[in-house]
C-alpha cells in the first residue's frame, strides 16, 4: 500500500533529487518503469564514447587528464592554468571550505543544500542572506549558485576584493553568457558540472576554475587521477563538441516552454528554473506529489517550501505520460 501524502514531508525526497529506491518502497503499487523528474539532468544525453578497453585496464595518465582540464578550458574561454577535474562538483564543493580556511560564510538562500552542509561539516559559521545583502555581508566567503537552483534566479556575480566568492554554475551550460569564470578575479572559485546538461551524471565529472595557484592546490586534494577513463572520454569529445552544445541549448528551452504550458495547464504555478528543470507551486504540492508518485512519476518537494515541487525534462517518449499523471493529480 503507498504512503499516505501526509507521511512524506519527513522522507528521503526532501534531501534531493534522484532517490529512486525510495519512492519504489514508499510506492510499491507505482507502475514501472518509474518516469524519475527529480534532478535537472537532460534526457537526452550527449553520445559520448566509451573508454577503450586498454584505457580501462591502467590508470589514467595525468597527461590525459590535463588534456582533459584543456579542452574544458576551450569550451569555458578561460586559460587551462585555472581549471581543474574533480569527480563531479559535490566532491569539488565539499573540499573547498577546508582549503579556503573561511570561518563564516554567506549563502544567498534558497538554494543547493549542499553547499551550507559542507561548510558547517568544516566548523564554519552558516548564514542564509539574500542577494541583496551580499555586500553588506561580513562573512568571510560568500557562496552564490548562478542561475540559481530550484528557482532558477541569475544574480551578477560581485567583485569581493577582500573576501571569497564560489560561484556554482552547475546550471550555466544552458546559457554559458552568464558565467564569471572568464572574468573572475583572484578571489573567486567557479564550480562547472559536466552531467547535468551532457545527461551522463553517472561519469561524475566537473570543474573548478581559480586562479593558477589555487587551482594547483585544489587539484591537489584530488591526487594524480581524480577522474576515471570513461570520464576522460567522455568530456574530450562532449567539450569539442560545439555543434551539439548549440542545438541542445535551442531543445531544452523548447523543452522547458512545453513544460511550463503542461503545468499551468494542471493548475500549478511556475515560479522559474533553467531550461533543464521548472519550478512550480500549487497549494496542495504535498498531496499533488504523493499523487504523481502514485503514477510512476517523482519530482522534487521541499522541506521550507511545502507549497513547491521541481519538474525536470520528461524523455520525448514520456510527455503522454507525465500529461495524464498531471491530469490525475489535480482531481
Amino acid at each position: 500500500m503507498s504512503a499516505p501524502a501526509s507521511d512524506l514531508d519527513a522522507g528521503v525526497f526532501l534531501r534531493h533529487g534522484g532517490r529512486l529506491a525510495a519512492a519504489k518502497e514508499a510506492f510499491p503499487d507505482a507502475p514501472a518503469p518509474w518516469l524519475d523528474l527529480s534532478t535537472g539532468i537532460n534526457p537526452r544525453a550527449y553520445p559520448a564514447p566509451r573508454a577503450t578497453p586498454d584505457a580501462l585496464r591502467r590508470l589514467p595518465d595525468p597527461e590525459e587528464v590535463r588534456a582533459l582540464e584543456a579542452a574544458a578550458a576551450r569550451a569555458f574561454g578561460v586559460d587551462p592554468d585555472r581549471v581543474v577535474a574533480t569527480p563531479g562538483t559535490e566532491a569539488a564543493l565539499r573540499v573547498l571550505p577546508r582549503i579556503l580556511g573561511a570561518r563564516s560564510v554567506a549563502i544567498v538562500s534558497p538554494t543547493y543544500g549542499g553547499h551550507a552542509e559542507a561548510w558547517r561539516l568544516a566548523g564554519a559559521k552558516v548564514k542564509a542572506i539574500a542577494a541583496d545583502q551580499i555586500a553588506a555581508s561580513a562573512a568571510e566567503a560568500v557562496v552564490l549558485v548562478n542561475p540559481n537552483n530550484p528557482d532558477g534566479a541569475i544574480v551578477s556575480a560581485p567583485n569581493l576584493a577582500d573576501r571569497w566568492l564560489i560561484v556554482d554554475e552547475a546550471f550555466v551550460e544552458t546559457a554559458p553568457q552568464l558565467s564569471a569564470a572568464a572574468a573572475a578575479g583572484p578571489r573567486t572559485v567557479v564550480l562547472r558540472s559536466f552531467g547535468k546538461f551532457y545527461g551522463l551524471p553517472g561519469v561524475r565529472l566537473g570543474f573548478v576554475i581559480a586562479e593558477p595557484g589555487l587551482a594547483a592546490r585544489i587539484g591537489a586534494q584530488f591526487g594524480d587521477w581524480p577522474v576515471g577513463a570513461e570520464a576522460i572520454a567522455a568530456g574530450l569529445a562532449a567539450y569539442a563538441d560545439e555543434g551539439w552544445r548549440e542545438r541542445t541549448r535551442l531543445r531544452l528551452a523548447r523543452d522547458a516552454a512545453r513544460l511550463d504550458a503542461l503545468l499551468v495547464a494542471s493548475g500549478f504555478a511556475v515560479l522559474g528554473g533553467t531550461s533543464l528543470f521548472r519550478l512550480a507551486a500549487a497549494p496542495d504540492a504535498g498531496r499533488r506529489f504523493a499523487e504523481l508518485a502514485r503514477c510512476g512519476v517523482l519530482t522534487r518537494p521541499f522541506p521550507d517550501q511545502p507549497t513547491w515541487l521541481r519538474f525536470g525534462l520528461p524523455k520525448p517518449k514520456d510527455w503522454p505520460r507525465l500529461k495524464a499523471a498531471l491530469e490525475s493529480s489535480r482531481r
